[in-house]
């Protein structure tokens, strides 16, 4: 045999696993769900804060306000049925984070995942990064992952390791429901976990 040996990917160019939907942060202002969804609050050229949950709008004197409560306190009271302080934030100042549509594939499905250096955004509102493979991070431990299998993605989880080799030789990551990771902290309730192979995870 004189020639190359075949490529056993070439007929199968998308045999890795697509990335998740990336996340859209859009004005509260527009017609969008609020309830138990994720916010950021803030003023354009001043910064944005994260890791909120939003209730239902409440108007008063005329103006549109929406209650924000920390989200492992949004955590707490849902799953304990407990009353939490919400601080009304004006509704212009109120950001939605949404699951965006998957860009169309073009041979490039990794451009802006997987390009490094200085990224520029504009400060008019909040921006968030697209997906990032585990591969890729630096730490994943407590960040917020999709676990994307058989085409369906898993959200709302936290990573709980770092990356390490599973009984079967895989790189694996273990991860839980998010209001379990809370309940960590809330009652010191060690969570359930799942491994993950990495090629499945992304940072969200």
């Amino acid at each position: 045999m004189t020639g190359p040996l075949p490529d056993p990917f070439a007929d199968q160019p998308d045999w890795a696993p697509q990335p998740p939907r990336p996340l859209a942060i859009v004005p509260a202002t527009e017609r969008v769900e609020l309830r138990g969804r994720r916010v950021l609050v803030g003023l354009p050229g001043l910064g944005w804060r994260g890791d909120l949950r939003a209730d239902d709008r409440v108007v008063q004197s005329a103006r549109t306000y929406v209650p924000v409560i920390p989200e492992h306190e949004w955590y707490r009271a849902e799953a304990e049925q407990v009353e939490v302080f919400a601080p009304l934030v004006p509704v212009e100042r109120v950001w939605v984070e949404t699951v965006g549509s998957r860009p169309g594939v073009d041979g490039t499905r990794d451009k802006g995942i997987r390009d490094k250096g200085i990224r520029l955004v504009s400060l008019d509102g909040p921006a968030h990064r697209t997906p990032t493979t585990v591969f890729e991070a630096d730490a994943v431990t407590g960040r917020r992952v999709v676990h994307v299998e058989g085409g369906l993605e898993h959200r709302d989880l936290r990573a709980v390791t770092e990356t390490y080799s599973g009984a079967e030789g895989d790189i694996c990551v273990r991860v839980t429901p998010e209001v379990e990771w809370y309940r960590w902290a809330w009652r010191g309730q060690s969570p359930t976990t799942l491994e993950v192979p990495v090629h499945l995870l992304w940072i969200e």
